[in-house]
């Protein structure tokens, strides 16, 4: 049973700018190196691994080693959708004068970008929009795949059906855009669809950044499947 001690804790944890930055990075899903976590965040490497030791003891991250490298990655999906939902519920600040890199990186993440194992931003909203009119997806009091989303998904997309059998993560659920305000699809069969419009190079990572841009043949893709409007 969860205590204040414990919700006071975790708050804690996330209330140091550096350790969200942290976290905020590895929204991307992937796994991270104590060195490249700390030159994204301008922090000394030590100072650096000081923060990764709380975060792991939290729980909010996990590490793996590989050979002689140490690598940290999100514990997983309900820490991701934690991450989430509290930036999407944090006020807009009126944008300060920013340089042309880093407003070209801002605008690349609003138009679509990874949200741990899933599709946000304009291109996320945009697709779960896109599945609910063609009747994929039924949002009536919340996310579930209809019996023709399944199939979608299976026939079309070729997730196999193994992968969407029932598990304790939820197949079908909504994860609120912290740049959109709207909802985007997320759980099992969200993750499966942003992994097969990786696989089939219909969306592609953006440099190393969680950004991603669909490609000319994932437009077409998109326009056919979903009659989805390119996404600018």
């Amino acid at each position: 049973m969860n205590t204040a001690s414990d919700l006071a804790s975790l708050a804690a944890l996330l209330a140091d700018q550096t350790r969200a930055a942290m976290c905020l990075a590895l929204l991307d899903g992937r796994a991270w190196t104590a060195g490249e976590l700390a030159a994204h965040t301008g922090v000394a490497p030590s100072t650096a691994t000081e923060h990764l030791h709380r975060l792991i003891s939290g729980g909010l991250l996990v590490e793996r080693r590989q050979g002689r490298h140490r690598y940290v990655q999100l514990s997983g999906p309900a820490v991701a959708q934690l991450i989430e939902d509290l930036s999407a519920h944090t006020s807009p600040r009126p944008a300060p004068a920013h340089g042309l890199r880093e407003t070209t990186a801002s605008a690349a993440l609003r138009r679509g970008r990874t949200c741990y194992d899933h599709l946000a931003g304009r291109l996320g909203v945009a697709i779960t929009d896109a599945m609910t009119v063609a009747g994929l997806l039924d949002q009536t009091g919340g996310f579930a795949l209809t019996p023709a989303g399944l199939a979608w998904l299976t026939e079309v997309l070729k997730v196999g059906p193994d992968e969407l059998r029932p598990a304790k993560r939820p197949l079908a659920r909504g994860c609120l855009d912290w740049t959109e305000r709207r909802q985007h699809l997320a759980g099992t069969a969200g993750a499966k669809l942003c992994r097969q419009l990786l696989d089939n190079a219909w969306v592609v990572r953006i440099g190393s950044s969680r950004a991603v841009r669909t490609t000319p043949a994932g437009k077409i893709a998109l326009r056919r499947l979903l009659e989805l409007p390119d996404i600018d």
